[in-house]
């Protein structure tokens, strides 16, 4: 089952190294050549709504190859295949559209995490328009040299197994039945959680939102369950060592039948293509088909390493989070922990507050007037009523400016994600 990862007490996590300071070191170091990446994929189908998006020759500027980076992704669908299907054929769109143009590599990389916010409202917001009422998980990774960002909504997972042994969980699970802080925001947002009621009163299965009876706390879609249910993602950005590291991404069929350590140490010292399907097959081994199972693995290594990641001597039974913050297991109990090392954080963000997320600054188009929404990055005449933090939407104008600036269809979504306002159908559903 998935481990919960409670957020963690800011005292208790090392201080961040500022993006500019690991890129400076990289080349005073003479360590600015970009990795290798080689993947591998595997899966087998129990409903067929499972997904999932391998793209790795993107670019940051049209045209120039230096400018490469690599995204992957793995989306399980739920009532149906529409908004997986959706999700994978929008969701980086969305995502690059919220990225300034003609930045460099380090302001990129900086604008990425708020780029992935308003990317995942932007196609739930979109999805919801078509009135289907399917709902899919989406964990969404972006490589860009040794630099890696991680966004996720749902129960699909992330883990990064570095050469040492040590295998580093890079997501939260949004389950209602694990995630305490979760189960709070959806009832204080006006949603019900419990368990499905059968007759005579008895109360079975995991813990479930009402209505719709979901039991993640985030994903893309659902219109029938309700507006706090939200795709706003969980973000990590980490950067690995030199010697690299590997990245198995993979839906909760994977999960569900295997730890985080466990399908690590299934592929260890394995091509990444056969990896994946080893990791499929020790699942299927371990509790049959009975789910989606779909499993992405990603190698990061040095473009003159031509073997795959060696098998490590050592520390092959303990699990460890990326950044200090003891995980709780099923019992919550703490697992054991070790020093991290070879792996330094950027960024980690899970709030579902828009304005915690997308930050303070606003987007203006010169010589223009207008304003750019941060979610959809449609112009607007500018309106002190939609800047986040103004108030109201139909309050009086605030004096300071002071949020993002949102849309009228977005802050409608913002303001129903938090349980301010019902969900206007008309608009979003």
């Amino acid at each position: 089952m998935a481990t919960e990862v409670r957020p963690r007490d800011p005292s208790m996590r090392p201080p961040m190294v500022p993006l500019a300071t690991l890129i400076g070191r990289e080349l005073r170091g003479g360590k600015s050549e970009k990795p290798a990446i080689k993947y591998g994929h595997a899966a087998f189908a129990k409903r067929g709504e499972d997904y999932f998006l391998v793209r790795p020759d993107c670019l940051r500027v049209p045209g120039d190859a230096a400018s490469s980076f690599s995204v992957f992704a793995i989306f399980d669908g739920h009532n149906g295949v529409s908004a997986a299907v959706f999700a994978k054929e929008h969701l980086l769109e969305h995502v690059m559209s919220a990225i300034p143009q003609g930045i460099g590599r380090e302001e990129w990389l900086e604008a990425l995490p708020r780029a992935l916010v308003a990317g995942f409202v932007k196609t739930d917001i979109d999805f919801q328009r078509k009135g289907e009422t399917s709902g899919t998980t989406a964990t969404l990774v972006v490589v860009d040299g040794w630099t890696v960002t991680v966004a996720s909504v749902g129960d699909s997972r992330c883990i990064l197994d570095s050469q040492d042994g040590v295998v580093s969980l890079l997501t939260v699970d949004h389950r209602l039945e694990e995630n305490v802080e979760e189960r709070e925001r959806v009832t204080a947002s006006g949603g019900e959680v419990g368990r499905l009621n059968i007759c005579g009163g008895k109360e079975v299965g995991p813990l479930r939102c009402w209505p719709g009876g979901l039991c993640l706390s985030r994903s893309i879609g659902d219109t029938d369950v309700g507006e706090f249910i939200v795709p706003i993602p969980h973000v990590k950005q980490v950067k690995l060592s030199s010697v690299g590291g590997r990245l198995i991404i993979a839906s909760d069929g994977i999960w569900d039948a295997l730890s985080s350590e466990l399908a690590a140490k299934a592929c260890r010292g394995i091509p990444a293509e056969l990896a994946a399907k080893l990791v499929v097959k020790e699942a299927l081994r371990t509790s049959g088909l009975k789910d989606d199972t779909t499993c992405l693995v990603v190698d990061i290594i040095p473009s003159d390493h031509t073997l795959p990641l060696p098998s490590p001597v050592k520390q092959q039974n303990k699990f460890r989070s990326l950044f200090g913050k003891k995980p709780q297991n099923a019992a919550g109990k703490p697992n054991k922990l070790s020093s991290v090392g070879a792996v330094e954080e950027l960024f980690e963000e899970g709030s579902a507050m828009l304005e915690e997320r997308l930050g303070k600054s606003f987007s203006s188009r010169e010589n223009t007037g207008l304003l750019r929404c941060a979610i959809c990055q449609t112009d607007q005449v500018p309106d002190d009523d939609l800047f986040v933090n103004s108030g109201d939407l139909f309050s009086p104008p605030s004096k300071q400016q002071e949020g993002p600036y949102l849309c009228v269809d977005c802050r409608r979504k913002k303001d129903a994600m938090e349980g301010k306002r019902p969900s206007d159908s008309s608009m979003s559903r």
